[in-house]
């Protein structure tokens, strides 16, 4: 494992560096990474993962909100949907998921789902932008109204606005499969926010990244609690690496294209899921 240890903190720190620009934390990257490099298949890589989240998210976090990106009405949503879905979602994956081949076909339509609605949204989005640099470095979220039927908020001067109830649902819906896949829920709550919602990948990372690292919170003791303990030392070095990249993500992201972001995480995820889905097959 000595030899091990410097690739497992490094790579942790390259994924949370490109993932925490698009509000995720890059555990749905570092699972299979376990399970192929590590060998690491038992639930208690689900409970690792978490571990990941907990400790690597607050740097970015911390980041978002010192810039005034974070919208706290969304991340208020996300936990109260996530919270009832994660523990069920734990409970999935140890009643129907012990077994490694049918995880990872579990874990290759997840990733093909995520990587699908990501890859369309990037190819649909403008490459040009009408603002400028300093427009773009100073920008600031300011919510306009907010109520049970809509919230709206402005940024770079245009509005946006979603459902709360709707994104209550999505988010419940995301807390179940998260819980099962032990990522917390960012890895697709990110481009449903994106995709679905239409809000600006600038705005919406801080809030998923946050209900990622409260649902994670919910997970470890979930898995815990079910007799999955995570691993300490694989725990610490994907955390600390996670940490560094997370939030060096998180201080560069405002200045890198929403495009280039999603393109770069749609071919990763892509390739990642059409990998796991044939290993099912052969």
């Amino acid at each position: 494992m000595d030899l091990t240890s410097p690739v497992v903190f490094f790579t942790a720190l390259v994924v949370g560096f490109v993932c925490s620009q698009a509000g995720v934390s890059g555990a749905f990257l570092l699972l299979p990474f376990q399970i192929s490099y590590l060998g690491f298949v038992t639930p208690s890589v689900n409970s690792t993962n978490f571990m990941y989240n907990i400790i690597s998210i607050p740097g970015g976090v911390y980041k978002y909100w010192r810039e005034k990106r974070m919208l706290w009405h969304i991340v208020f949503i996300l936990v109260v949907g996530y919270l009832p879905g994660i523990y069920l979602g734990s409970w999935v994956r140890i009643n129907y998921l012990l077994n490694p081949k049918v995880f990872k076909l579990f874990v290759g339509i997840v990733l093909l789902y995520f990587g699908a609605r990501l890859l369309k949204a990037s190819i649909l989005k403008p490459s040009s932008s009408t603002n400028s640099t300093s427009d773009i470095w100073s920008a600031e979220v300011i919510v306009k109204e907010a109520n049970f039927r809509k919230i709206t908020f402005e940024f770079l001067g245009k509005e946006h606005s979603f459902s709360p109830l709707t994104l209550f649902l999505l988010s419940l819906v995301v807390g179940v499969v998260g819980g099962a896949y032990g990522v917390g829920g960012g890895f697709l709550m990110s481009p449903i926010l994106v995709v679905v919602f239409g809000l600006p990948v600038y705005t919406i990372a801080g809030a998923t990244l946050f209900g990622t690292l409260v649902s994670s919170v919910i997970g470890i003791f979930s898995y815990c609690s079910l007799g999955y303990l995570p691993d300490l030392k694989i725990g610490l070095l994907l955390g600390f690496g996670g940490l560094i990249g997370i939030y060096l993500g998180a201080r560069v992201q405002i200045g890198v294209p929403e495009k280039i972001i999603q393109l770069i995480l749609s071919a990763l995820v892509l390739f990642l899921s059409v990998k796991y889905i044939s290993q099912y097959w052969l």
